[in-house]
């Protein structure tokens, strides 16, 4: 809270003025008027997104593209049933999508409930309550116990006790005196003062901290992901698309017959339950750590936990407890630890909300000395003297003095103590802060000793600091608190390495250059999560205060603690309902579970595709006809697609290091795969076609079951990225499959949509897709290696 800090607050209209109206009679009620309409209300606007617009946006994407073209398509063909059940698919996948929508506006909404609702006022010459919305600059504010600071305000008389810590990250309340500046979203922890409004609304500190909140946008890796699998079968479904026309044309097939044949190509490639997989199996996580005590308010969030290779925490209140307690205790010659105790408690206020004074009571509520005096007048902390003193009656009946402050001040007031300088240089060293306490009658003070204050850190910080690097995320601290005090706290907790120093964020930064950020703004902590990201990481970040509510945003994963502000748990993307910090190594291994079971959907998907558009190719050059038609192509769709989505509650064992996405390596195996399920698909197909000489309509029916016999070897082969009977698949993951082939048996030996089969040739081809799945699960095992897909 630099001078800098404090003017940057204020804005050009109304922050100062050369002519402001005289402290005691306050603005005039026709000035508040006009400073009202010019610097608007003391309040975050309203940018909430209509509920039509972001329906609509649901439509507006690579999948509802290709989904909407195949409607048209099937509609020009006056085939209405196929593009009504298409279109259904595309209103599921778009409902799914939705549904997560409704928590986004909620950050905004918890940043502006921050805002104090109402405020006193000194106006036309008298104090009057006011809703804080209608504050504006010059007005003249009361600032009592217990209140929330409502806008960014320049104290003139009086002394409190302000807690910036949810808005700055400072662990200890700070005092403030005639000139210092606070800020929109501050407690007032003690005392009363008279302050003059700076700046309002979005003007504010904490209107800055709304608007980083705001801006803050990323990409989730699993909306990347999406993008890039539809990207790259697009590409691809287009080189199939033009084989097929240069085939069709070379065959002198009528155009009655080619447009049903490009319409089959285009749903081939569609990968239609892709998006709505990767919403399930998210939510089907979020369920899982629900259970566990972490609460995902964005479900992109759980299977981000899987790929976070960096965790950024917040010291305050998130590695440490935000309570300050006595860590040391170092008594002068001719006293004890109980002395020194009981002495201070003496000088503390009793009942008060002065955390200091708290935490030095509770500590000598157990240690007082036998010959403790009594006391008979108590004076509270003066800021101005730093320093709060008590007066008392030893057992003799003399009166004694004692005093309670600043180290620097007290030692003044006391003779002096050679070996004492030392020990407070020591104590701060280690990131303490060190009161003095003093004694004795009233003009001859002797110095008793010093109370070293401290947040101390979580009894469980450092097992999850261990646990997250034998994960593989690298943990590094993020404070607005001082270097010393912050590198005490990552030494208890085992975050070795460098300290940054205070100032901007390098560029370029990386997560391993430090181990501790300290003495950083909120831009600083949206800054530095989006410098990591630009390094190529998927960031963690962990806090409690409004002060980290833009870089929870802007993480990949964001994660509120328990204790954490309503602005920070709707920023997140993950609240942890439970005191500890537990739930983040639940997160990441909960993360990794529903990653692999995306990644082996999105494997599956990526094969099906290739292998059905590349069999259309093959098919139409060894029989001369389309062997699949739209209606076929739909069903496998229904069918192959969304019964696949099973896969999102298979049993699957996390990885031991982050995950990632790589597209280029998936559709490498992919293909590989897909090479493997051709063969098996055309072998079928040749057979048919040229040893058991079945006819056309037979021939697409073979194609049918070969495909969907096909494509559940191969699921279950891939399954596992080790050998496919390593762990038992689930219950869903079973009854699909056999959903899948009993409907494929159904329709085909039925004649249901498509030419009898007999019953020998469905069961034979089961059975040659079983041996299928025991070659393809052989081949696999080097694939995956050689690939890191793991």
């Amino acid at each position: 809270m630099s001078p800098g800090a404090a003017s940057e607050a204020a804005p050009a209209t109304g922050a100062a003025r050369s002519s402001e109206p005289s402290q005691a009679a306050g603005l005039s009620s026709t000035e508040v008027r006009r400073r009202l309409t010019e610097s608007g209300p003391n309040s975050m606007p309203d940018i909430s997104a209509r509920p039509l617009r972001m329906a609509l946006g649901k439509f507006w994407a690579p999948v509802p593209w290709m989904l909407e073209a195949a409607i048209v398509l099937e509609c020009a063909l006056g085939k209405f049933t196929e593009a009504g059940i298409i279109a259904g698919l595309l209103v599921f996948n778009a409902a799914l999508g939705l549904l997560q929508e409704s928590r986004a506006q909620a950050t905004l909404t918890a940043l502006k409930s921050r805002l104090a609702l109402n405020a006193s006022v000194r106006r036309d010459g008298a104090w009057s309550i006011v809703p804080a919305a209608d504050l504006v600059p010059g007005d003249v504010v009361k600032l009592s116990l217990g209140g929330v600071v409502a806008a960014d305000m320049k104290l003139v008389s009086g002394n409190v006790l302000l807690d910036h810590s949810m808005l700055t990250g400072e662990s200890v309340p700070i005092e403030a005196a005639a000139g210092a500046q606070t800020f929109a979203g501050a407690l007032v922890r003690r005392g009363e003062a008279v302050a003059v409004v700076t700046a309002t609304g979005a003007h504010t500190r904490f209107g800055r901290t709304a608007e980083l909140v705001r801006t803050a946008r990323v990409v989730s890796s699993q909306q990347k992901a999406v993008l890039h699998v539809v990207r790259n079968l697009a590409i691809f479904n287009g080189v199939v698309i033009a084989m097929l026309l240069a085939c069709a044309l070379y065959l002198h097939m009528p155009l009655a017959d080619i447009v049903p044949l490009v319409l089959t190509a285009l749903l081939a490639s569609i990968p239609v339950a892709l998006p709505a997989t990767f919403t399930l199996s998210a939510a089907l996580g979020a369920r899982a750590l629900a259970a566990r005590g972490v609460l995902s308010t964005r479900l992109t969030a759980v299977d981000e936990a899987g790929t976070m290779d960096v965790l950024c925490a917040d010291k305050t209140g998130t590695l440490t407890r935000n309570e300050l307690t006595v860590a040391a205790v170092e008594p002068m010659p001719g006293f004890d630890d109980r002395h020194v105790l009981t002495l201070a408690a003496l000088a503390s206020a009793e009942g008060g909300q002065d955390p200091v004074d708290t935490a030095i009571r509770a500590a000598a509520a157990g240690h007082v000395a036998s010959d403790a005096p009594t006391l008979v007048k108590f004076t509270a902390f003066d800021p101005a003297k730093k320093m709060s003193e008590a007066s008392a009656t030893d057992s003799t009946g003399r009166t004694q003095r004692i005093v309670k402050g600043a180290f620097a001040v007290i030692t003044k007031l006391a003779e002096p103590s050679p070996t004492a300088a030392v020990l407070a240089e020591e104590l701060e060293a280690k990131g303490l802060r060190v009161l003095a306490v003093a004694a004795g009658a009233p003009q001859a003070l002797k110095l008793v000793g010093m109370v070293a204050l401290s947040d101390p850190p979580r009894d469980d910080s450092a097992a999850l600091i261990t646990e997250l690097h034998a994960l593989g995320v690298r943990a590094v601290m993020v404070t607005g608190d001082a270097p010393a005090t912050a590198g005490s706290v990552a030494q208890a907790v085992g975050l070795d390495g460098a300290i940054c120093p205070p100032g901007p964020i390098p560029d370029g930064v990386k997560p391993e250059a430090f181990a501790v950020f300290a003495g950083v703004l909120p831009e600083d902590k949206y800054n530095l999560v989006k410098a990591f990201q630009q390094g190529g990481h998927v960031v963690g970040m962990c806090g409690d205060g409004a002060n980290d509510a833009p870089a929870l945003r802007q993480a990949q994963m964001g994660i509120a603690v328990s204790t954490a502000t309503d602005v920070a748990k709707s920023a997140a993307g993950m609240v942890l309902t439970e005191p500890g910090l537990g739930g983040i190594v639940a997160a990441v291994k909960e993360g990794r579970v529903t990653f692999q079971r995306m990644l082996t959907y999105t494997l599956n998907s990526i094969t099906k595709k290739i292998v059905t558009a590349l069999l259309l190719v093959f098919g139409l050059v060894m029989t001369g006809r389309a062997i699949l038609t739209p209606l076929l192509m739909v069903i496998l769709m229904i069918a192959g697609d969304f019964l696949a989505m099973s896969l999102t509650t298979d049993a699957v064992d996390p990885s031991q290091s982050p995950n990632t996405w790589q597209i280029g390596n998936l559709t490498i195996a992919g293909v590989a795969i897909g090479v493997a399920l051709l063969a098996f698909c055309t072998g079928a197909l040749a057979i048919g076609r040229f040893a058991m000489d079945l006819s056309a309509g037979a021939l697409q029916s073979l194609t049918f079951v070969a495909l969907v016999f096909g494509s559940q070897a191969t699921l279950y082969a891939i399954r596992q990225r080790r050998r496919m009977w390593g762990s038992r698949p689930s219950l869903w993951l079973v009854a699909s499959s056999v959903t899948d082939v009993l409907l494929a048996v159904i329709l085909a030996v039925g004649g249901i949509a498509m030419t009898a089969l007999p019953v020998a040739v469905v069961a034979g081809m089961l059975a040659a897709a079983v041996a299928f799945a025991v070659v393809l699960n052989a081949l696999k095992i080097p694939l995956f290696a050689h690939l890191r897909i793991a």
